[in-house]
């Protein structure tokens, strides 16, 4: 159960300080566990007095933010809900990119996500669904690591230099394919590719027999940074169908960017 609801920050090593930081750390490992925790559950990963601990939940559940059931179990409050609802109708990056992802999805079939970069992960901010059968299991608000992910290594690859050695260096590198990078080293060979070609792949490298083709979409000062894809089965996305469909996929990135500029207009960001 431990190792199911640490948070993005513990995972990469990344101490969290001042009240409200530390408050908010609980509430992402409730919020982020596949299933309601115990107290006994949060305590360890907390790193946070008894006491402590337990009055920050109690806010949390008198403000809405988390409920607990009979069983004493915590979980999502309803509270939330109104924010991630109010989050995902006002995004300007998700309304700029929406006709270009049904577009692409027009043309492939398959499933087309919008992602943004927050830390050492990318969250999925809009996702068209395949039309296929058998598609790629995610869900908008989900994190995903970036180096191993298409989206992930898209946005990596638009970087500058000093920002990406500082998040490359905040990555803890864990296997979860064969394909997987594990190290910062593999990692820039393969953004370097990127770099010259403008898409990256995911070769099996966070899914067993799931691939995809992504592409960078950033604001014209690199306020927000993040990609498109198109994602699917490898036993339906050969690697010679990925190819085929980059180009496209370079291609909508490129407008939702220059389509970006135009809305914000220069030194904005849509952050």
């Amino acid at each position: 159960m431990n190792q199911e609801i640490t948070t993005a920050a513990q995972r990469n090593g990344q101490s969290v300080t001042g009240t409200l930081g530390k408050a908010l750390s609980v509430l992402e490992l409730v919020v982020t566990s596949p299933v309601p925790v115990r107290f006994s559950d949060i305590l360890p990963l907390s790193g946070q007095p008894r006491g402590t601990l337990h009055r920050q939940l109690s806010h949390l559940v008198e403000e809405g933010l988390l409920i607990q059931g009979n069983d004493l179990c915590y979980e999502p409050g309803l509270r939330l809900l109104k924010f991630a609802c109010r989050a995902w109708s006002g995004n300007q990056f998700r309304a700029v990119a929406a006709s270009h992802l049904r577009r692409l999805h027009e043309q492939t079939g398959e499933t087309v996500h919008l992602g943004v970069l927050c830390g050492v992960e990318i969250i999925y901010v809009d996702k068209v669904e395949s039309r296929q059968t058998v598609g790629m299991q995610s869900q908008i608000g989900n994190a995903s690591p970036l180096y191993c992910t298409g989206l992930g290594k898209a946005a990596l690859s638009v970087l500058p230099q000093g920002k990406l050695a500082e998040t490359l260096g905040q990555i803890s590198f864990h296997r979860f394919t064969p394909n997987t990078h594990l190290s910062a080293v593999a990692l820039q060979q393969d953004l370097d590719e990127v770099r010259k070609r403008g898409y990256a792949f995911d070769r099996e490298e966070h899914e067993a027999e799931i691939r995809c083709v992504a592409a960078p979409v950033y604001d014209a000062d690199l306020g927000l940074i993040g990609g498109i894809s198109v994602s699917g089965p490898a036993y339906r996305l050969t690697m010679e169908q990925l190819e085929a469909w980059a180009e496209p996929v370079r291609r909508a990135a490129r407008t939702i960017c220059e389509e970006i500029t135009v809305r914000l207009g220069p030194g904005r960001s849509l952050r």
